[in-house]
């Protein structure tokens, strides 16, 4: 489903922006090089579809977008290839601005409120395993304090506004799902769930809460998670798929 276009031009040639459900924004650009429909993901450009004068830019849309599920795959090949944390990078977390910088002989902290320098031993490169490996220690520190102090409540708020009752709730660094529901309506969060944008945190914290009632994946689950999240469970699953649980 396309939700927006935007378009502009450049000295060459008619460029359109689209944004596409699940995928992000599509650059399509008309070329008269081009013999037939072209889909590339790479870092720089992005997403991008080049396509002949005579294929009308809704046929290029529709051609992305029954591509959906390659170009997730694509992404995420392209997310695992790249260092998880480069050098000079600047991390803005839900309560911490975090910067990777090279640093003397061994990896040190500095942190000013809520400002967290960690710098790294001199002598390696920021993608070196070692300082990666530290780093993604680091990080997981910081997400776990800002797990809890930001999980608890808003599961509290949601389970408030749409009625539900779950029993208790841990935090846990796991690498192989973003939370769970046990039978007795136990509720485990992934602390790496910080890393998500907003609107998804809260899906996962509905998702779990929609256990409570319904312990399957069935069509009486979905239905319900539709109820909570305006129709796009599916949708939102989806955009989750696209982040990977642990990267650190």
């Amino acid at each position: 489903m396309v939700l927006k276009i935007r378009l502009f031009f450049n000295i060459r040639m008619p460029v359109k922006v689209v944004h596409i459900n699940s995928v992000g924004d599509v650059t399509f650009c008309r070329s008269a090089k081009s013999r037939r429909i072209r889909l590339t993901v790479s870092p720089g450009p992005g997403i991008r579809v080049s396509y002949p004068y005579g294929v009308a830019l809704e046929e290029a849309i529709q051609f992305a977008e029954k591509q959906r599920e390659w170009i997730v795959k694509q992404q995420q090949k392209l997310n695992a290839s790249l260092p998880a944390y480069p050098e000079e990078s600047e991390i803005s977390t839900r309560y911490h601005q975090v910067i990777l910088r090279r640093g003397g002989a061994k990896t040190k902290i500095k942190q000013t409120g809520f400002k967290i320098e960690i710098l790294y031993q001199g002598d390696l490169s920021a993608g070196h395993p070692a300082v990666q490996e530290q780093t993604g220690k680091i990080m997981t520190e910081i997400y776990r304090w800002e797990a809890r102090k930001y999980l608890p409540g808003r599961l509290q708020e949601l389970a408030a506004q749409y009625q539900f009752r779950y029993n208790r709730m841990t935090i846990r660094d796991n690498r192989t799902n973003w939370g769970s529901c046990s039978g007795h309506n136990n509720i485990s969060l992934n602390l790496h769930l910080m890393k998500l944008p907003d609107h998804l945190i809260d899906y996962i914290l509905l998702h779990e809460l929609a256990h409570t009632r319904v312990k399957n994946h069935g069509r009486q689950f979905w239905e319900l998670l539709d109820t909570l999240t305006s129709n796009r469970a599916r949708e939102l699953s989806a955009e989750v798929r696209k982040h990977r649980v642990h990267s650190g």
